[in-house]
Protein backbone atom coordinates (compact mmCIF):
# COMPACT_ATOMS: atom_id res chain seq x y z
CA UNK A 1 0.00 0.00 0.00
CA UNK A 2 1.36 3.50 -1.28
CA UNK A 3 0.92 6.87 0.90
CA UNK A 4 -1.71 8.06 -2.08
CA UNK A 5 -3.39 4.92 -1.50
CA UNK A 6 -3.70 5.21 2.14
CA UNK A 7 -4.80 9.28 1.77
CA UNK A 8 -7.73 7.63 -0.47
CA UNK A 9 -8.90 5.60 1.48
CA UNK A 10 -8.96 7.19 4.01
CA UNK A 11 -10.71 10.01 2.25
CA UNK A 12 -13.75 7.66 1.37
CA UNK A 13 -14.30 6.94 4.85
CA UNK A 14 -12.83 10.63 7.11
CA UNK A 15 -15.37 9.68 10.41
CA UNK A 16 -12.64 8.10 12.30
CA UNK A 17 -9.81 10.37 11.50
CA UNK A 18 -12.42 13.55 12.08
CA UNK A 19 -13.41 11.73 15.79
CA UNK A 20 -9.98 11.24 16.53
CA UNK A 21 -8.63 14.71 16.19
CA UNK A 22 -11.69 15.95 17.68
CA UNK A 23 -11.27 14.11 20.44
CA UNK A 24 -7.81 14.69 21.50
CA UNK A 25 -8.36 18.63 22.46
CA UNK A 26 -11.63 17.79 23.74
CA UNK A 27 -9.62 15.04 26.15
CA UNK A 28 -7.04 17.27 26.49
CA UNK A 29 -9.66 20.43 28.05
CA UNK A 30 -11.20 17.36 30.11
CA UNK A 31 -7.64 17.08 31.79
CA UNK A 32 -7.49 20.54 32.44
CA UNK A 33 -11.10 20.42 34.61
CA UNK A 34 -10.27 17.22 36.19
CA UNK A 35 -7.00 18.01 37.59
CA UNK A 36 -7.29 20.94 39.74
CA UNK A 37 -4.39 22.74 39.09
CA UNK A 38 -1.93 19.57 39.85
CA UNK A 39 -1.24 18.87 35.96
CA UNK A 40 2.23 19.06 37.01
CA UNK A 41 2.12 16.14 39.04
CA UNK A 42 3.00 12.57 38.17
CA UNK A 43 -0.27 10.99 37.32
CA UNK A 44 -1.41 14.25 35.18
CA UNK A 45 1.87 15.15 33.52
CA UNK A 46 2.00 11.39 31.87
CA UNK A 47 -1.49 11.47 30.47
CA UNK A 48 -0.59 15.22 29.07
CA UNK A 49 2.59 13.69 27.58
CA UNK A 50 0.43 10.64 25.93
CA UNK A 51 -1.98 13.54 24.38
CA UNK A 52 0.75 15.86 22.94
CA UNK A 53 2.53 12.98 21.43
CA UNK A 54 -0.99 11.68 20.00
CA UNK A 55 -1.53 14.52 18.89
CA UNK A 56 2.11 16.00 17.71
CA UNK A 57 3.00 12.70 15.42
CA UNK A 58 0.66 13.27 12.82
CA UNK A 59 0.50 16.91 13.25
CA UNK A 60 4.50 17.27 12.56
CA UNK A 61 3.35 14.80 9.82
CA UNK A 62 1.16 16.95 8.24
CA UNK A 63 2.59 19.91 8.70
CA UNK A 64 5.79 18.84 7.27
CA UNK A 65 3.89 17.17 4.37
CA UNK A 66 1.83 20.18 3.08
CA UNK A 67 5.61 22.17 2.96
CA UNK A 68 7.06 18.80 1.07
CA UNK A 69 3.91 19.73 -1.21
CA UNK A 70 4.31 23.57 -1.53
CA UNK A 71 8.27 23.26 -2.17
CA UNK A 72 8.81 20.26 -3.91
CA UNK A 73 5.93 19.27 -5.59
CA UNK A 74 4.72 22.84 -6.53
CA UNK A 75 1.04 22.49 -5.11
CA UNK A 76 0.53 26.44 -5.43
CA UNK A 77 -3.22 26.66 -4.66
CA UNK A 78 -4.53 26.36 -1.11
CA UNK A 79 -7.69 25.87 -2.71
CA UNK A 80 -6.37 21.86 -3.31
CA UNK A 81 -5.66 20.73 0.17
CA UNK A 82 -7.07 17.93 1.61
CA UNK A 83 -8.91 19.42 4.70
CA UNK A 84 -9.02 16.37 6.82
CA UNK A 85 -5.79 14.54 6.10
CA UNK A 86 -3.49 18.08 5.60
CA UNK A 87 -5.36 20.85 7.92
CA UNK A 88 -7.50 18.80 10.63
CA UNK A 89 -4.08 17.72 12.43
CA UNK A 90 -2.40 20.92 11.94
CA UNK A 91 -5.24 22.29 14.13
CA UNK A 92 -5.82 19.56 16.37
CA UNK A 93 -2.12 19.75 17.31
CA UNK A 94 -2.37 23.54 17.74
CA UNK A 95 -5.59 23.42 19.94
CA UNK A 96 -4.17 20.78 22.08
CA UNK A 97 -1.11 22.45 23.09
CA UNK A 98 -2.79 25.21 23.19
CA UNK A 99 -4.94 24.15 25.85
CA UNK A 100 -2.25 22.11 27.78
CA UNK A 101 0.24 24.98 27.29
CA UNK A 102 -2.35 27.40 29.53
CA UNK A 103 -3.15 25.02 31.92
CA UNK A 104 0.46 23.70 33.07
CA UNK A 105 3.85 24.48 31.93
CA UNK A 106 6.09 22.19 29.20
CA UNK A 107 8.80 21.92 30.82
CA UNK A 108 7.08 19.63 33.00
CA UNK A 109 6.03 16.99 29.89
CA UNK A 110 8.57 14.47 29.87
CA UNK A 111 10.86 14.44 26.47
CA UNK A 112 8.81 17.62 25.64
CA UNK A 113 12.05 19.23 24.00
CA UNK A 114 12.86 16.37 21.97
CA UNK A 115 9.44 16.43 20.39
CA UNK A 116 10.38 20.45 19.49
CA UNK A 117 13.97 19.35 18.72
CA UNK A 118 12.47 16.67 16.18
CA UNK A 119 10.82 19.58 14.54
CA UNK A 120 13.71 21.83 14.51
CA UNK A 121 15.42 19.15 12.81
CA UNK A 122 13.39 18.45 10.41
CA UNK A 123 12.42 21.91 9.43
CA UNK A 124 16.34 22.26 8.92
CA UNK A 125 16.68 18.96 6.45
CA UNK A 126 13.94 20.27 4.63
CA UNK A 127 15.73 23.64 4.27
CA UNK A 128 18.62 22.29 3.25
CA UNK A 129 16.90 19.62 0.60
CA UNK A 130 14.72 23.21 -0.70
CA UNK A 131 17.90 24.50 -1.48
CA UNK A 132 19.73 21.67 -2.75
CA UNK A 133 16.71 21.89 -5.06
CA UNK A 134 16.48 25.15 -6.12
CA UNK A 135 20.49 25.60 -6.77
CA UNK A 136 20.82 21.92 -8.53
CA UNK A 137 24.16 21.74 -6.68
CA UNK A 138 23.80 17.88 -7.08
CA UNK A 139 24.01 18.68 -11.14
CA UNK A 140 27.07 20.31 -10.84
CA UNK A 141 29.24 18.89 -8.26
CA UNK A 142 30.42 15.49 -8.82
CA UNK A 143 31.41 13.88 -5.21
CA UNK A 144 31.16 10.72 -3.76
CA UNK A 145 27.89 9.89 -2.15
CA UNK A 146 29.67 9.71 1.54
CA UNK A 147 31.96 13.28 0.96
CA UNK A 148 28.16 14.64 0.17
CA UNK A 149 26.56 12.83 3.23
CA UNK A 150 29.52 14.19 5.15
CA UNK A 151 28.72 17.76 4.37
CA UNK A 152 25.09 17.50 5.31
CA UNK A 153 25.62 16.08 8.45
CA UNK A 154 28.30 18.66 8.94
CA UNK A 155 25.38 21.47 7.73
CA UNK A 156 22.68 20.06 10.16
CA UNK A 157 25.52 20.69 13.11
CA UNK A 158 26.30 24.19 12.50
CA UNK A 159 22.34 24.74 12.12
CA UNK A 160 21.85 23.14 15.61
CA UNK A 161 24.63 25.33 17.08
CA UNK A 162 23.22 28.41 15.29
CA UNK A 163 19.90 27.53 17.11
CA UNK A 164 20.89 26.98 20.26
CA UNK A 165 23.65 29.85 20.46
CA UNK A 166 20.48 32.33 19.42
CA UNK A 167 17.36 30.72 20.98
CA UNK A 168 19.72 29.20 23.99
CA UNK A 169 18.16 26.14 24.04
Amino acid sequence: MTLQELFDLIGQNPNYVIFYFSLLPFAALLGTFLDGDRGHTSPWKYIYSVLIYLVSIPGLFALTLNIYFFLFEQQHSVMEMDLVLQVLPIVSMVLTLLVIRNNMDMRHIPGFNKLSGLLMLITAVLGIMWIIDRTHLIAFIRLRFEVVIIIFIALLLMMRFGFKRVFGA
